[in-house]
């Protein structure tokens, strides 16, 4: 088998590309430019039979890719070379197509979210600062994940003809594992806090964090409040006994102080160096800092304005500037130019930054709806008139058949898109998110009729 692993994320020595599997490389290459070419078309909407009939050649290459390996008995997890690199990047692109075309029930959408799933976990693993809050909504999505992956593999086992599992349920099958385990671990480290414990740990959560984004701050406008957590700290630490902290029902010394204690005591290092010397990331890392800001900022504005702007394929260059950037630590740690670790200031700062580009990244996916970008204006109309109708019902009081007249048009216009009780794009074809789109448009119906019933007369 092939690996699934992103450069970045892999500490394995990439192998040479044998002669067998040049001209699959060579194929991968071209699909992932063929990609990138419609990613960039702005002027047009994308084509479902054009990203099909790409995918279903990609899956032509991965089998083709499968047998090469197995008679270079080179199909373990491990092996890795510049074909499972480009296969990887062409699966996220898929992914996010997959996503802009509205087909987020389908299980090649999965893959791109898992891929930031685990770069979110790895993170969180390096810096160890996370509560189970944190943890929940990725929870949630991976269980909803697998009981995709669970209903396509028993599809496939039903499937007499089917033969060989398709490759895109290999792959997501082997990320969906690599999560479930890495979340099983990071719950692990928090269950072992004790429950009268937990309120502790995750002040000492909010004050870490809070320490990192003061960093930002020129130090004039970040000592005050850290004087402030400076005084929170030293109560949470006045409540130690013996150096223990104690279950207050019963006196007994409460588990989890491996994790609580050096979580305090890291606290009060970045408040040192933070008090001492305000911002510390070094000159010769301003660059990559300033990078990451500019990143983030770009990303927040997208979730800002991502119902009406944003096209899914748009955050593949915010991935691959992402896995650049993580791709310059060592063993989790940014050197500076001379090879040596970074302050841990500067750590804190540049970690935090880039967990917190994942995590937007993440937000951007799971917000994405199930509705191809062909459907999108109708159902951001729809999504508009609907917040309209909800806030006259709320706020309007009785109103005549003239105020409601122009809600009743702005219906009727997008009602009168339909064809055959269903909307098509400009080729007459149904894209997908029919269910979504009539579901809001019978909701304004519906509220357009309490509006009438109540109408009084002029």
């Amino acid at each position: 088998m092939f690996s699934t692993v992103p450069p970045s994320c892999s500490a394995a020595a990439e192998q040479p590309v044998s002669s067998g599997e040049q001209p699959i490389l060579s194929r991968l290459v071209e699909i992932r430019n063929r990609l990138a070419a419609l990613k960039k078309d702005r002027g047009n909407y994308y084509r479902p039979n054009d990203i099909v009939s790409l995918y279903n050649d990609l899956r032509k290459q991965v089998k083709h890719l499968q047998g090469v390996r197995a008679s270079e008995h080179h199909d373990d997890d491990v092996f890795k070379n510049r074909a499972d690199a480009v296969l990887d990047e062409c699966f996220q692109l898929f992914s996010l197509f997959y996503l802009a075309l509205g087909k987020n029930k389908e299980i090649p959408a999965t893959y791109v979210q898992l891929v930031t799933i685990k770069q979110n976990f790895e993170l969180m693993n390096d810096t160890g600062v996370y509560t189970d809050d944190d943890l929940e909504p990725f929870k949630v999505r991976l269980r909803e994940i697998r009981q995709l992956v669970d209903a396509e593999v028993a599809r496939e086992d039903e499937d007499e003809d089917q033969g060989e599992p398709k490759p895109e349920v290999l792959l997501v099958s082997r990320r969906l594992r690599q999560c479930e385990k890495e979340i099983a671990l990071l719950e692990e480290t928090t269950r072992v806090i004790a429950d009268a414990l937990m309120p502790v740990y995750e002040d000492l959560v909010r004050i870490r964090r809070r320490l990192t984004a003061l960093s930002f701050l020129p130090h004039d406008s970040a000592i005050a409040e850290a004087r402030e957590l400076q005084k929170r700290l030293i109560e949470i630490d006045d409540m130690r006994v013996d150096d223990r902290f104690v279950d207050p029902d019963n006196g007994a010394v409460a588990e989890g102080q491996t994790q609580v204690v050096g979580l305090l005591e890291e606290c009060f290092d970045r408040l040192h160096d933070l008090m001492a010397e305000g911002s510390t990331v070094p000159k010769d890392m301003m660059p990559l800092y300033e990078r990451l800001m500019e990143i983030r900022v770009q990303l927040e504005k997208l979730l800002l304005t991502s119902r009406w702007t944003l096209r899914e394929t748009d955050l593949w260059s915010y991935q691959v500037q992402l896995q650049d950037i993580d791709g310059m630590r060592r063993n989790g740690q940014f050197k500076d130019t001379n090879g040596e670790p970074a302050p841990q200031q500067a750590q804190a700062a540049l970690n935090f930054l880039l967990h917190k580009c994942y995590n937007l990244v993440y937000k951007l996916l799971s917000s994405s709806e199930p509705v191809a970008e062909t459907l999108m204006p109708v159902h951001n109309q729809l999504r508009t008139l609907r917040r309209c109708l909800l806030e006259v019902k709320k706020y309007g009081g009785p109103l005549s058949a003239r105020d409601l007249y122009p809600y009743q048009m702005k219906l009727s216009s997008i009602d009168n898109l339909r064809t055959d009780g269903k909307f098509l794009d400009d080729e007459g074809h149904i894209p997908e998110g029919q269910g979504v789109v009539m579901s809001l448009l019978n909701e304004c119906y519906d509220l357009m009729y309490e509006l009438m019933a109540a109408e009084v007369d002029e």
